[in-house]
């Protein structure tokens, strides 16, 4: 039998993308290659947002060379748009595919095969299918260079989506999350109009919404998240930095205040609603002052979790000329402290949850014996295993805190337990 790999790096959109890579290829009879197995094809799908993204990519790359010996190496993704001549100079690369020709890739690598099409039906080792709804990025904010190498923002149809998720779900799928570059940029049609069309899909459970600004949360998709039967209350909004000036020299469209008017009308709605969030600590310029603003308001909204970027300079973008760099060295004592206050506040939102019943999608069994899963608002929870299955939903009461999440009791149990007793 053929084999294949495919290697991620980097977001949700990527990820997406892989996944339909491999239900092309599974399609097509190929099987996953096993560690030190030859590969007929592997693919790296590359990240390029930071330095350090463009060091795993390039590890990856050599890595999968060394373990599979494939036939063809092909290499995609923003590293290949950006550093397409390098990755081709690689000895070990047959193929190097840019991001605007990414759903085409296996076609353009292998012209005498017959492909299905580019979407996906399962989402392998997840419990959740992220869902691309939207591509490309016209904000061009001074440190990002997506739009560079993921092009103008352009949206997919409405009726190719929902033939998606209608697919996941009859392949078993109870949660899906709403991705893009950019899905605030989602059109023509409203983004709280395709919501609700989601949300009228028979089966599926649950709907989250992936990375959105804070200015781009209208009334609209207001009113769609907090009335709609299957959205869960939690949101990821991006901040990357509480302080106004930053966010002025990031070029972002947005104040403090207007995250903050975005997180106060979706917690005046549901009070359960919770949020996670992006930051960059160390943005040229930054200054002490300016770093408090952002420790301030993550102490004022409380996120359920943090992702924390150190700032990299990266090609072609506005910042990388910017004068007054941060010295490494306080970058790294500023992203200690961030990630403290983060771990703190998430402990602390959970802790106001105690006693609360939710119901949880159990996911995974991250420690021996335990079960994980999340609650409706996007709350780690741990189970012993018993006999817990993942990609199951159950309602749960959180009995107790730890760093790592609640400690849950399975209601069902419980009440076995009742009628016995």
């Amino acid at each position: 039998m053929k084999k294949y790999k495919v290697v991620t790096l980097g977001c949700r959109t990527n990820q997406y993308e892989s996944q339909a890579f491999q239900d092309q290829l599974k399609n097509r009879g190929y099987v996953e290659s096993k560690e030190g197995d030859k590969a007929d094809v592997c693919i790296v799908n590359t990240c390029t947002v930071t330095e350090s993204a463009d060091k795993r990519s390039l590890y990856q790359i050599r890595k999968i060379a060394r373990d599979h010996s494939p036939s063809k190496l092909v290499v995609t993704g923003c590293l290949a748009e950006r550093s397409k001549a390098e990755l081709e100079s690689l000895s070990e690369v047959t193929d190097v595919i840019p991001n605007q020709d990414k759903e085409e890739l296996l076609p353009k690598v292998f012209p005498e095969e017959e492909w299905p099409e580019f979407r996906i039906e399962r989402f392998e080792a997840h419990t959740r299918a992220f869902v691309k709804i939207q591509d490309g990025c016209n904000s061009y904010c001074s440190y990002c260079v997506i739009p560079f190498v993921r092009g103008r923002s352009r949206s997919k149809k409405v009726f190719d989506i929902l033939r998606e998720v209608e697919s996941l779900v009859e392949n078993g799928y109870k949660e899906v999350v709403l991705t893009g570059i950019n899905i605030g940029d989602f059109g023509p049609e409203r983004l709280g109009d395709l919501v609700r069309k989601v949300d009228k899909v028979e089966g599926l459970e649950r709907i989250r919404i992936s990375s959105i600004d804070p200015d781009e949360v209208d009334e609209d998709l207001l009113d769609a998240i907090t009335t709609c039967k299957k959205t869960c209350p939690s949101m990821h909004i991006v901040l990357q930095s509480g302080s106004n000036m930053t966010l002025k020299r990031m070029r972002r469209k947005y104040t403090r205040q207007d995250f903050l008017d975005a997180i106060g009308a979706l917690s005046r709605a549901n009070p359960s609603f919770t949020y996670t969030t992006d930051i960059i600590v160390g943005f040229p310029g930054e200054t002490e002052r300016e770093f408090e603003e952002t420790l301030e308001l993550m102490k004022q909204v409380r996120f359920a979790k943090v992702h924390m970027f150190p700032y990299s300079d990266r090609p072609k973008t506005r910042a990388s000329r910017m004068p007054n760099k941060v010295p490494q060295e306080v970058i790294k004592m500023r992203k200690a402290k961030l990630l403290e206050v983060a771990e703190q506040n998430a402990f602390l939102l959970r802790e106001d949850f105690i006693g609360q019943e939710f119901s949880v999608l159990l996911e995974t069994e991250e420690k021996p014996g335990m079960i994980m899963g999340h609650t409706e608002n996007f709350l780690p929870v741990y189970f012993p295993k018993d006999n817990l299955r993942p990609n199951t939903i159950i309602q749960a009461k959180m009995i107790s805190n730890t760093p790592e999440g609640f400690i849950g009791e399975n209601q069902a149990n419980r009440k076995i337990q009742t009628l016995f007793a």
